[in-house]
């Protein structure tokens, strides 16, 4: 468990100097992170964007103690890193639901196995699908609703137990163009209300600067922080309106500026090492 925070005034996230090395299953010694550095404040959304590979996801794994760091430091609401916590919800790409089980049984099971009343679980629920309009589909499967839809119990389940630490893990990569839009609105609604500290990794520029308060620029692995860029766009925001807005292309084609060049640098180690591999 983590350790209590000291200080209210403590950042909510804190990586200080930290590397992450481990084996390949070939033997080989591999460095994912190095002299890494993130500050995430309590209430902050954080961007996270780099090139394929470059140790974003493990950036994530470090935070919630599922990999420790080789050297370096990982404090978490004021206190190190010594397990796994439930104040923590994570986000995967891939919809973290029981298929089995249907919409309103999943998202119960989080109170369920942290011990709340059937009664209490249920009633919670039924709030929450209803906060992320699925009222009406309690009795569904997943296999019966859109993308879209899974996702929506995918962020019920997750802020139905009030995490204090959000981390999401290309969370909308798989759904179309005209559903990621809507998702973001849908996500910065529920972050607005909760006001969870957030760690978001994607691909997509313009999903990082429609969403978060900072972006961290990476490097090509092994990963260092190259930049971080505040993002100066009032809030509330309309993630479906402000990509036309003249800023936020602005601070767009800054950021691709600096991103494209460890793009193409993640790019060329690739076939390099591609070429060694077939040679």
């Amino acid at each position: 468990m983590f350790q209590a925070a000291p200080s209210a005034q403590s950042p909510a996230i804190e990586l200080i100097n930290v590397s992450r090395r481990f084996l390949t299953p070939d033997g080989k010694s591999m460095t994912a992170l190095r002299n890494f550095n993130m500050t995430v404040e309590r209430g902050e959304f954080v961007a996270v964007v780099g090139p394929t590979g470059c140790g974003k996801s493990t950036t994530l794994n470090l935070v919630t103690g599922l990999a420790a760091p080789s050297a370096g430091e990982v404090r978490v609401m004021g206190g190190p890193v010594n397990g796994i916590n439930e104040g923590i919800g994570f986000v995967f790409q891939t919809d973290a639901l029981f298929p089995w089980r249907s919409v309103i049984d999943n998202v119960a099971a989080g109170p369920l196995f942290r011990g709340k009343s059937r009664k209490e679980a249920y009633e919670s629920a039924h709030q929450w699908l209803t906060r992320v309009n699925l009222a009406g589909h309690e009795t569904k499967y997943p296999h019966q609703l859109s993308g879209g839809m899974r996702k929506r119990v995918s962020l019920a389940q997750t802020f139905i137990n009030g995490p204090q630490i959000l981390l999401m893990d290309e969370p909308f990569s798989a759904l179309d163009v005209q559903t990621r839009v809507l998702m973001h609105d849908e996500l910065l609604r529920l972050w607005s209300q909760s006001k969870a500290s957030v760690v978001f990794v994607t691909h997509d520029l313009e999903e990082a600067i429609a969403l978060a308060d900072k972006v961290y620029v990476l490097t090509a692995g092994p990963a260092t922080v190259k930049s971080v860029y505040p993002i100066d766009i009032p809030r509330p925001r309309v993630a479906s309106e402000i990509r036309y807005e003249q800023k936020f292309i602005d601070i767009s084609r800054t950021i691709w500026d600096d991103l494209r060049d460890e793009v193409l640098r993640g790019a060329s180690r690739e076939e390099a090492r591609v070429a060694e591999t077939t040679s």
